[in-house]
């Protein structure tokens, strides 16, 4: 071996090299032992199982000592008895559901649909009065929930008294030139001096009743998504030249006359209406209303009807402006109430004109409302004899 000759004892050895890995074998059941060992440690299956204990006690004690398990009379839970329900008449019985805390369950079951159509939530502004009134006996016939809203200055509290312990109504001493918030599906806006004795008694507050009033309502009406009914007039057309007047016809108006805080007042109502119909999107009817007469009527408001009655009931001569020949239509007070109702029902935004076609002459409705009133007082007088 040469001096130059470099050995390197290290690298000619073979190294010896590390086994490959192996994992532990697993063990067997090791998914339900973990599981029980757990539980076992700290005594937690004892708490488990005395935790179930107190939860069965709880649920199987609480339904026998509720107040409120035996309120209703509960209905059949078998189905045995439909054949017999379908071909023998029977009365329905209505739950309401509490209004208390979980107590709004209703256990007496549930009510089958279809039995009978679902009550609307309606506010009836000017509902004390004349008009409003007879709606309501209407609405509340039908099976609705009804707000009255009047501050009594033509409504009286005597028209609505009936409803007092009917428990679908409500009655709010409110004047519409400041707003009110309520939850509703439906409005009917009928607040408003309607006849000139009233009107004209503060012109001032008759145009802020129809233009502010109508305002804060059809701002409710959009705020909750309610349709709003607005009940217009005939006077609308103010002296008009057509004869009869269609809906289409804009009229013949004095915006500066003395009737006009009413005639422009409900102008600007329906502007306003159609306004927030095109411009927010609320459903609104428009209803222009022609003269009624009924029950309820105040005597002394100046109407011609009224006129004509108080003087054949005071025996007093009856006044006929003029020659006598000049028209008008009359309706009944309840069919004004139906076209009301079917308007509002209906998909026509309007206006839509609510009368009677055929008119009379001042004559001819002097004649028709002295005779029955002299059979009548007639009866009357033989009556107490």
């Amino acid at each position: 071996m040469g001096s130059s000759e470099l050995i390197f004892r290290g690298h000619d050895e073979t190294q010896p090299t590390p086994d490959a890995y192996s994992p532990k074998p697993a063990k067997p059941w090791l998914f339900v032992i973990r599981p029980v060992r757990y539980l076992l440690r700290e005594k937690r299956l004892v708490f488990f199982l005395v935790g179930m204990a107190i939860a069965t006690v709880f649920f199987t004690i609480l339904p026998s000592s509720s107040p409120h398990a035996h309120k209703y009379d509960p209905l059949p839970d078998s189905f045995s008895h439909i054949s017999h329900e379908l071909t023998t008449p029977v009365r329905y019985k209505y739950y309401e559901p509490l209004q208390v805390g979980f107590q709004s369950a209703n256990s007496g079951g549930k009510i089958p649909l279809g039995l009978k159509r679902k009550g609307l939530r309606i506010v009836v502004t000017g509902g004390a009065g004349f008009v409003g009134s007879h709606l309501v006996d209407r609405l509340i016939a039908r099976g609705d929930s009804v707000i009255v809203v009047d501050n009594f200055f033509t409504g009286r509290k005597e028209n609505v008294m009936h409803h007092f312990k009917n428990p679908r109504f409500e009655l709010i001493r409110h004047d519409v030139v400041e707003p009110l918030l309520l939850e509703v599906d439906q409005i009917y806006h009928l607040a408003c001096p309607a006849s000139p004795v009233h009107y004209k008694h503060n012109p001032v507050k008759t145009i802020k009743t129809n233009v502010v009033g109508t305002l804060n309502m059809l701002g409710l009406a959009k705020r909750v998504g309610a349709r709003f009914l607005l009940t217009s007039t005939s006077e609308v057309y103010g002296d008009p030249l057509q004869h009869p007047q269609v809906e289409t016809y804009w009229g013949n108006v004095n915006p500066i006359g003395v009737r006009s805080c009413y005639d422009e007042g409900k102008r600007t109502a329906e502007t306003l209406a159609m306004d927030y119909h095109r411009g927010a999107g609320v459903e609104v009817r428009i209803a222009r209303i022609f003269n009624t007469y009924g029950p309820r009527m105040c005597i002394d408001d100046g109407r011609v009807v009224s006129n004509f009655v108080a003087q054949a009931l005071r025996k007093e001569p009856m006044t006929v402006y003029g020659d006598g020949k000049q028209t008008r239509s009359f309706q009944f007070v309840s069919d004004l109430v139906e076209g009301l109702m079917r308007l509002m029902e209906g998909e026509h935004v309007g206006p839509f004109n609510l009368g009677n076609p055929g008119e009379f002459t001042m004559l001819e409705l002097a004649q028709v409302s002295v005779f029955p009133l002299m059979i009548s007082l007639l009866l009357v007088q033989v009556s107490g004899l």
